[in-house]
């Protein structure tokens, strides 16, 4: 596994998943974005110092995204977010993407702090979060609303203090 930043190249696959609404409630987001739209926000975004955008590789191939979101570099803080693309789900890039964020995130942009939310009926990836060292903070009742009902939310969170570094056999970021 490989993660690269996130390129041009790299939108076709990015609509694919934006477009699937099953892969978008995961991300509390709407989905059904045209491809117009999606090259004018990566063309906005691709400046913007509160983001990093990662594709995940394996084998050469796009697998997913990990993304650090909402970089405070005041409160050295960021939200993380991933997405794996279901013909590579089940082979461990959700950890090892995740872990390959964090440790950018930790390491290259000294933040103190890595946060995400994720749906309390998303028992794997609370599974895969949990393992990684995240600790759940606390619920957010019908905190977002996704495929036509509204969803509580973990708000998780980890400290750079508590990040288990990563072994030599893990893959680092480019």
């Amino acid at each position: 596994m490989n993660i690269r930043p996130l390129e041009k190249r790299d939108l076709p696959h990015i609509y694919r998943q934006k477009n699937s609404r099953s892969v978008m409630a995961l991300w509390f987001e709407e989905p059904y974005n045209s491809f117009d739209e999606l090259t004018l926000l990566y063309d906005r975004h691709v400046l913007d110092q509160t983001e990093r955008r990662f594709v995940i590789e394996k084998d050469g191939e796009f697998a997913g995204v990990v993304e650090l979101m909402e970089i405070n570099t005041i409160h050295r803080h960021a939200e993380i977010q991933i997405i794996i693309d279901s013909k590579f789900q089940g082979h461990g890039l959700a950890q090892a993407g995740m872990r390959a964020g964090i440790e950018y995130g930790f390491n290259v942009l000294n933040l103190h702090k890595i946060y995400l939310y994720v749906d309390v009926d998303n028992a794997a990836a609370v599974h895969i979060y949990k393992k990684i060292g995240f600790e759940e903070e606390g619920c957010l009742k019908h905190h977002f609303f996704a495929e036509g009902k509204y969803h509580d939310s973990y708000m998780m969170g980890l400290f750079a203090d508590d990040f288990r570094q990563p072994t030599s056999t893990e893959p680092k970021v480019d």
